[in-house]
């Protein structure tokens, strides 16, 4: 990869929706090597898909809460029915296996705090395999983007 391709995905973070002769203008391409370049990063899974990023809000979607997630047992198949179990919740909108403390850091959306409370006790409480359930819920978001730092 080189500085055209790292100001292509540059580009594309700021701009996903961007036609391909206004993303060789920006980058200093002409149209057709910028879109063989586009291409090229596709099929190497560099950039794996386009997404429009919705504002939580406007969808009435306005508590993000952090749930750590302790089980019962590390063995394989505790863990892969947890994350068989996350992979159906769609309020669980990320769902990371962690090293340390907890075995599990879960991002979750859902309308507000009681919405959450039922979520967790309906939902979140009821995969088994789960020891211990700790939230913690963030009280300002300072910084929360998608683009990499590819510079």
């Amino acid at each position: 990869m080189d500085a055209i391709d790292r100001k292509i995905l540059q580009t594309l973070q700021q701009d996903g929706k961007l036609a391909n002769n206004e993303l060789a203008e920006r980058v200093g391409l002409s149209a057709s090597p910028c879109l063989r370049r586009v291409k090229q990063l596709e099929d190497a899974g560099v950039i794996h898909h386009y997404a429009a990023l919705i504002d939580p809000q406007k969808v009435n979607l306005g508590l993000t809460v952090f749930a750590r997630i302790w089980l019962k047992g590390q063995d394989e198949k505790t863990v892969n029915h947890f994350i068989d179990s996350v992979m159906d919740i769609p309020e669980i909108v990320e769902c990371q296996l962690m090293a340390g403390d907890c075995d599990f850091f879960l991002r979750i959306v859902v309308t507000d705090l009681d919405a959450y409370r039922k979520f967790q006790i309906q939902r979140l409480n009821k995969i088994s395999g789960i020891q211990n359930v700790k939230t913690e819920i963030p009280l300002q978001k300072i910084k929360l983007t998608t683009a990499l730092p590819l510079g």
